[in-house]
């Protein structure tokens, strides 16, 4: 642009109706008339200057990082402390420790299992259905949790499902003398329904009045039609006590269960079945039998009855 006097007077124009913008934008503060344009051009030309600033910020990052190198290095030891304080915090804390080991047994019931399970956590004991043992848990509908499905733990059976809100749900636990369940013995494959009895053993009839049954004998359940309430192949209990077989039709042994009722914490309900049943393949494996100590005695002659040989 040549240097004219229309030139130097447009000049003089630009730089007042700037000062007058800015005037007008400093008293309009958040109404500033002129903040719809702002905001415009910071949606266009925004990205042209991140661009920008990608190019040119290595150097000033590297300026800063050497201007603040000491700062970070005192931020970085506080996070590492704050860590390490966590870590500890976490490691000492039993419940935390417990509860993992729960998570991780459940987990490894429902892979040998292949049930697809919703983990839960055990939020109230004894819903407003009076004095039946049961608890609440912390998932319902909003979950896919649905009732008659069978909850279980890292242990074996807890119950099945009773009542089911939008976020909670019911289990009636294995324990309650309303709690009915089939099930079948580990390799000889007898059948029987096994009955709550609060905090005694739980109750099974066998089907077979002659079923050759002894103690340490394990149960899981037998599974229902179309897996509800209850799927195949979960751990129920030991045999701890035979009634004497009396030649009727049936037999009744008493069974510990595998879950403790009165510890329940980390639960999972059974929403996908297996595709196929797995026996006894989520049993855990049997206790081996404590050796017997052999006491061996060695006689060793005597001195004197060493010496009386060698005189005679």
């Amino acid at each position: 642009m040549r240097d004219t006097r229309e030139s130097r007077l447009l000049l003089v124009l630009l730089i007042a109706i700037a000062f007058a913008l800015i005037t007008v934008d400093i008293r309009g503060g958040q109404d500033s008339p002129v903040d719809g344009a702002r905001q415009a051009a910071a949606t266009v030309f925004g990205p042209i200057e991140n661009g920008v600033s990608s190019a040119v910020d290595p150097v000033g990052n590297a300026i800063s990082a050497v201007r603040d190198s000491g700062d970070r290095h005192d931020r970085i030891a506080q996070l590492e402390r704050d860590n390490a304080a966590l870590k500890a915090k976490l490691g000492s804390d039993d419940r935390n420790r417990s509860r993992l080991k729960q998570l991780d047994k459940m987990i490894k019931v429902a892979g040998e299992g292949q049930y697809g399970i919703k983990g839960a956590e055990v939020i109230a004991i004894g819903a407003a259905q009076g004095f039946s043992w049961t608890v609440t848990i912390d998932v319902g509908a909003n979950d896919g949790v649905k009732r008659d499905m069978t909850v279980l733990n890292g242990d074996g059976l807890v119950g099945r499902v009773t009542t089911v809100g939008p976020d909670t749900a019911t289990v009636l636990l294995a324990n309650d003398p309303d709690f009915t369940v089939g099930t079948r013995m580990e390799s000889s494959d007898e059948l029987g329904f096994a009955s709550g009895q609060g905090d005694r053993p739980l109750r099974v009839e066998l089907l077979n009045g002659k079923a050759k049954i002894k103690k340490g004998d394990r149960l899981i359940t037998f599974g229902s039609q179309a897996d509800k309430p209850f799927v195949p192949g979960v751990p129920v209990g030991v045999v701890s006590r035979v009634d004497p077989s009396g030649g009727g039709l049936t037999r009744t042994i008493y069974v510990k269960p595998f879950a403790s009722f009165t510890k329940l914490d980390i639960v999972g309900v059974v929403v996908t079945a297996p595709r196929k049943d797995p026996r006894d393949e989520v049993l855990p494996p049997k206790p081996k039998p404590t050796p017997t100590p052999t006491v061996t005695v060695t006689v060793t002659p005597s001195a004197d009855a060493t010496d009386d040989g060698q005189q005679q």
